[in-house]
């Protein structure tokens, strides 16, 4: 099979067919939106959760889609490049590498929840082939940049331009006021049912 042309496309941007010859793999930029807790105040702390991986729950779709890299519902990728190179690699799950779990595989992007951090696809002559949907690889305690195309694990101590630590993973709500302190935001989930407590540092 002829070599991948790997390219980005915006969620605003879904669907939009990839250019390529024979073989092109796809992405969303990050959809995530912090919400704020009500009546919450961006507030400096130092106070951090225990360290602990946690990742998204996984309902277990796997409806099938044919993607190039090996990977099963609930491992992790390295998902990165630029927009007109995407490239995607397995990770440990909580790793330096690790920035996306996959929660679910579907034939095509569009079968991936609504709720879904990041998409990942495959197309051959314009057509999906497969896709992998996935979430951010959250550490409980961990710090996650989400700034530019795609979030990036970064060291609590030294913050980027966009860092969350979080604090905590909320089953069975995704309501982000169900946040304990020192959360001033969340990531809601509906479509899943949980909520992403995060901090801004």
């Amino acid at each position: 099979m002829a070599s991948s042309n790997r390219s980005v496309r915006a969620l605003v941007l879904a669907l939009t067919a990839c250019t390529a010859l024979l073989l092109a793999g796809c992405a969303s930029e990050v959809s995530g939106t912090a919400v704020a807790i009500s009546g919450a105040t961006i507030a400096p702390t130092t106070t951090s959760a225990p360290r602990t991986t946690t990742s998204a729950p996984t309902p277990d779709i796997d409806d099938g889609g044919s993607v190039d890299i090996d990977v099963e519902i609930g491992e992790c990728v390295n998902l990165g490049g630029t927009v007109d190179e995407a490239t995607i690699a397995n990770a440990t799950c909580g790793s330096p590498e690790s920035n996306y779990v996959v929660f679910a595989k579907t034939p095509t992007s569009a079968e991936c929840p609504a709720d879904a951090d990041q998409y990942y696809y495959e197309t051959y002559f314009d057509i999906e082939q497969g896709a992998l949907c996935l979430d951010i690889d959250w550490v409980v305690g961990g710090c996650m940049d989400i700034v530019g195309e795609f979030a990036q694990r970064v060291d609590c101590a030294t913050p980027g331009a966009d860092t969350r630590r979080v604090v905590t993973i909320l089953q069975g709500t995704f309501s982000v006021d169900d946040c304990p302190d020192p959360a001033l935001y969340g990531y809601e989930k509906e479509t899943r049912n949980f909520v992403v407590c995060v901090e801004r540092l």
